[in-house]
């Protein structure tokens, strides 16, 4: 059976004509070992779904396990086997490094040095540090604490909720590192986040929006499905150059990407009329063909 199973999961938030859909029909299974994406922008409903997975929260309808436990009928049991990592710092700010990770070692009946095995490589990079206090701690420090409070009753389930969101760039690179060596464990992780270029990370990913999975699939798989020609395209006036790729008759969609502008082509559009069209009224212009990326799909989808 696999860890975590979720079957047509609804969740509104307010009441009568104020009602906010959070979830809508929520889908998915994730295999045992495996590190699922959740991909989506602020208020795509993943924190509601990940509060419901671990018990915090009730669906409005719908069912869901997790390592074959109801999460309504059976919430004790899921509590002791999952690890929670909410996205925002909730660990003891005013108790130290050391205690906080005793704390949560008392709460689940175990010892820090029972489990330290499987938590070394995270909290040796904190250790130095275990009599400053939490919340004096850097972003990145705080979210390997609050990784190792997660893990410290070895679960077979880990939620890590937008872990990376208001870190640096290296620290965000470093906690992948530290996902994918936890993965070796036979951890199963879901992980949300809100940057798109993580979602190449994972094994698997759900893309939501408005509470909708608009699709599941591996990064590669959704990439590939994607079949419609794309234009890089840069100026010196990039809000004219914008303006002149949505007005082009060829371009079914056009957004800022980096450096650059992306505009969808219609399959046969020709590139030699984009050039011309450009040229008359955009000083630098500098155009090319690109790959698509996971960002490039998302717009398509919620697009369509």
């Amino acid at each position: 059976m696999n860890p975590v199973i979720v079957n047509n999961i609804e969740k509104n938030y307010g009441k009568k004509n104020d009602v906010v859909k959070a979830l809508r029909g929520i889908n998915f299974n994730v295999a045992k070992g495996e590190l699922f994406g959740i991909i989506g922008p602020d208020g795509a409903g993943k924190t509601s779904l990940f509060r419901i997975l671990t018990t915090l929260l009730l669906a409005d309808s719908g069912t869901a396990s997790v390592d074959g436990f109801d999460v309504v009928k059976n919430y004790k049991e899921i509590r002791n086997r999952v690890g929670y990592m909410p996205g925002r710092f909730s660990l003891y700010q005013d108790l130290t490094v050391e205690e906080n990770l005793e704390f949560f070692a008392t709460i689940f009946k175990t010892t820090v040095q029972e489990n330290y095995d499987l938590i070394k490589d995270i909290y040796s990079q904190i250790e130095p540090f275990k009599d400053r206090r939490a919340g004096k701690l850097s972003g990145g420090m705080k979210q390997k604490l609050a990784l190792s409070c997660a893990l410290i009753h070895r679960p077979s389930v880990l939620f890590l909720d937008e872990p990376t969101t208001g870190v640096d760039a290296v620290s965000r690179k470093e906690f992948w590192e530290m996902l994918r060596r936890l993965k070796e464990q036979n951890i199963t992780i879901l992980v949300s986040t809100p940057y798109m270029d993580e979602a190449s990370l994972c094994d698997r990913v759900a893309l939501l929006q408005s509470g909708k999975i608009l699709s599941i699939n591996t990064p590669g798989g959704i990439i590939d499905e994607f079949k419609k020609p794309i234009i890089a395209a840069r100026a010196s006036n990039m809000l004219h150059l914008l303006n002149d790729l949505k007005n082009f008759d060829q371009t079914e969609d056009a957004y800022p990407f980096g450096a650059y502008h992306h505009a969808v082509m219609k399959k046969d559009f020709s590139e030699e009329s984009l050039k011309n069209y450009l040229q008359g009224t955009n000083k630098d212009l500098v155009i090319k063909k690109a790959a698509p990326d996971i960002e490039d799909c998302f717009m398509a989808l919620m697009k369509n």
